[in-house]
């Protein structure tokens, strides 16, 4: 067991794995994490599953048994990842209970290429819990624009979301603000709330990776100063907007009708640069009522020379706007850099659904030939 997880856990930190596997699944490993690093959740997108589908043989027998069955590439896609989901589901089932259906949660993502497409993304959501088809499922939809009233559309039909791909402070509001409408307009149909859950995923690193870019392009010690410290800056003002989003009177109303918090996720908390601590963005993000949702890599350095202080969040803001409000000194725009971010972020997902596509294609191609 390791202690700097389990004091990770104990400060009210959800501890998820950001990867599955068909492989993780039925070797056993998934259940290894559960009892021995204190994981209570998982978390998926197109990239995992693009490279879990390109190794090893865990997933032949399936695609031979859809190859037989002649189903399309989608179709395929649709059955091999919701079978995975399902699966992960199940083991998470008895945290998933005992959490009150906090935690136990696994997340699937519509196709990122609907991510500008509102009634495309809302019809997915539907399919996919319709398909996944259990309590503890999370439906993952992107914080783009257009993605917003799919939030609600979602909430409001009593489908459990994780809301994704969310970078800066602006559009965090706008989600937060997509989840109340949601959860009235359920309240209105008679749906019970209490049964809703949500997270917000606001990444972290990537911050950083654009931040420092433009900070070396400037290259004066000012600048140099600031390098890795604008996700963590931003990060903690995004829990204050949190603070006060639930602490508002139009909260209280939705919480005395048995409403769930929609609680941050910090996601893309493994470094991205090799010079910073590799513990960075889940040592100085601790703080009560949130996830981390992490690769393994980094959930094993937590593991093996974390240390965990306790919460390292409350009480940052004015530090955390300093150091935003100096990087705009420089001449740096937060709204482009968070712009940037949100353009590439999907752009990424895209290529990585291709990927998946292509790996599938040949797959079901190769089946159907021997």
């Amino acid at each position: 067991m390791s202690e700097a997880l389990k004091a990770l856990a104990d400060a009210g930190v959800s501890i998820w794995l950001d990867d599955l596997s068909r492989e993780r699944l039925d070797s056993g490993n998934l259940v290894k994490l559960v009892d021995e690093w204190h994981v209570t959740g998982v978390t998926t997108n197109p990239t995992i599953f693009a490279a879990a589908l390109s190794k090893g043989s865990a997933y032949d027998q399936q695609v031979k048994e859809l190859a037989a069955e002649g189903k399309s590439t989608a179709e395929a896609i649709r059955e091999i990842t919701t079978t995975d989901v399902r699966n992960a589901c199940d083991v998470f089932a008895d945290i998933h209970k005992a959490t009150g259906g906090v935690d136990g949660r696994v997340s699937i993502e519509v196709e990122p290429g609907l991510a500008h497409d509102t009634d495309a993304t809302v019809a997915q959501a539907k399919e996919l819990w319709a398909k996944v088809d259990r309590p503890n499922v999370l439906i993952k939809i992107p914080a783009t624009l257009e993605g917003l009233p799919s939030i609600t559309a979602a909430i409001s039909e009593g489908i459990s979301v994780n809301v994704t791909l969310i970078f800066g402070l602006d559009r965090y509001k706008g989600v937060m603000d997509a989840y109340f409408t949601g959860l009235e307009q359920a309240a209105e149909k008679g749906i019970d709330l209490s049964q809703i859950q949500s997270v917000a995923s606001f990444f972290v690193s990537r911050v950083d990776t654009e931040y420092d870019k433009r900070l070396d392009e400037i290259g004066t010690e000012e600048a140099k100063g600031l390098r890795s410290k604008a996700a963590i800056a931003n990060a903690r003002l995004a829990y204050e907007a949190y603070e006060e989003a639930f602490s508002s009177d139009r909260w209280k109303a939705l919480e005395a009708k048995g409403a769930n918090v929609q609680r941050p996720l910090w996601a893309s908390t493994g470094v991205k640069d090799p010079n910073l601590p590799d513990t960075l963005y889940v040592t100085e993000l601790v703080v009560a009522n949130t996830v981390n949702t992490m690769p393994e890599k980094t959930m094993a350095a937590v593991a093996d020379h974390g240390v965990i202080e306790g919460d390292k969040v409350t009480g940052t803001a004015a530090d955390a706007h300093v150091i935003i409000d100096s990087l705009r000194g420089l001449g740096i725009s937060y709204e482009d850099v968070i712009e940037t971010l949100e353009r590439e972020g999907v752009e990424k997902f895209d290529v990585s659904w291709g990927e998946l596509v292509e790996t599938v294609d040949t797959a079901l191609k190769a089946a159907s030939a021997s």
